[in-house]
């Protein structure tokens, strides 16, 4: 079947809007970020970046977030509801680290979604434990995302167990099992991407399922090989963490990948957004890039015209109360674009048909041990958010 990889056009719903802003859904200060990526509407009309570089609006930008979002796509980094109403969302992210946060305050408005997974009958008469929870896992993340599906117009992405990151067929067996509960309460294929790791394993995983028209978002990003390979095999979001790269390069040494960027002046982080998106526009790949990770205003300066940015809350406050004159509004350069890729010069071992072995072989030590902590951290958040299930294990009044 054929899916678009456009969000669909249907407008923001503002009577959803309004109830979800009436919850207030906080989570503690250091749960793991981009468990709600939301795109906003910004609050002129949208304008796509010339391909000159500079902006083509000859009036009515008046801050900074107005300025740059007609470059890229601005996503608020947030877990917190409270933030809808100076962002309002147009799509989302559903995730353990979610779910975590559902099950610590029981009065938010997807409280339900998750009690209702555990009344689910199919679930209840497993007598294995650890597939009945697994089982329950599934249908919360599929309640949680049908509840958001309907307060945001675009597409809702959903985190496949990261347990399963080295397993293709798992990969792909979860992934239908998530489609045909979304299935089941009517939500359609085209409103939804599926999280998956950035292992060789995922990669082909990806590579299938797109195959089948089944949309992907390929996470953990942390080498060029990584992004080409993801790109080769069709994934329709590709996702880089810009700062992680860049924290990792100031207390380790003996990437060769990050240490030619910094031989040449780049910082590394934004060196490899910069190389992933000229290998996608150079040679027509459909893969869009999301830029995570981001830590202050001169890394999204640094990247604009990437598909995606993730940023933090308070960088997008600072944007937005930036006001910028007529004059001022010139200054924002695209970095990123179809032309300025098209002059890029890629190494023959760089356009190589990335396999299981060259990929394996091109990774350096950033990205394992980068990929193996980022796994390791959503394996521990599922497993926390199936104890907490276990011990609630049947709802009171089901």
């Amino acid at each position: 079947m054929s899916l678009s990889l456009q969000s669909p056009p249907s407008p923001f719903l503002s009577s959803s809007s309004s109830t979800l802003q009436k919850s207030r859904l906080r989570f503690a200060n250091g749960c793991c970020s981009s468990n709600l990526l939301f795109r906003f509407n910004s609050s002129f009309p949208a304008t796509r970046a010339s391909s000159s570089g500079f902006s083509p609006l000859d009036t009515g930008l008046s801050t900074e977030l107005d300025a740059v979002s007609t470059f890229s796509e601005i996503v608020p980094d947030t877990v917190i509801f409270d933030d809808f109403e100076k962002f309002p969302p147009t799509a989302a992210t559903v995730s353990s680290s979610l779910l975590l946060g559902i099950l610590g305050l029981p009065d938010t408005i997807f409280r339900n979604a998750v009690d209702m997974a555990l009344a689910d009958s199919t679930c209840s008469r497993l007598d294995n434990p650890e597939l009945r929870l697994s089982c329950f896992f599934n249908k919360a993340l599929v309640n949680v995302g049908g509840d958001l599906a309907k307060l945001v117009p675009g597409r809702v992405s959903t985190e496949v167990d990261a347990r399963l990151a080295y397993d293709t067929h798992g990969i792909i067996r979860r992934v239908y099992d998530l489609l045909k509960l979304y299935n089941e309460i009517d939500v359609p294929p085209e409103r939804l991407l599926f999280k998956i790791p950035s292992t060789w394993q995922g990669i082909e995983a990806s590579r299938l399922l797109e195959y089948e028209g089944i949309q992907t978002h390929l996470t953990f990003v942390y080498s060029f090989a990584q992004a080409a390979a993801a790109t080769q095999a069709g994934a329709s979001v590709i996702q880089i963490f810009v700062g992680r790269v860049r924290d990792w390069a100031r207390n380790h040494s003996g990437d060769p990948e990050i240490e030619a960027a910094i031989q040449r002046g780049e910082d590394p982080g934004l060196a490899l957004v910069t190389k992933a998106y000229n290998y996608i526009h150079k040679y027509g790949h459909k893969s869009k890039l999301m830029a995570a990770a981001v830590r202050n205003k001169q890394d999204l300066f640094s990247l604009l015209g990437v598909d995606y940015i993730i940023a933090p809350l308070k960088i997008l406050q600072s944007l937005k109360e930036s006001i910028t004159s007529p004059d001022e509004k010139y200054t924002y350069v695209r970095r990123l674009s179809p032309q300025s890729a098209a002059n890029y010069d890629f190494t023959a071992e760089e356009l190589t048909k990335w396999g299981q072995l060259s990929l394996g072989e091109a990774m350096g030590p950033a990205s394992v041990e980068l990929l193996a902590a980022g796994l390791d951290g959503y394996v521990k958040q599922t497993k926390r958010v199936e104890e907490l299930l276990n011990k609630i294990w049947p709802p009171p009044n089901v």
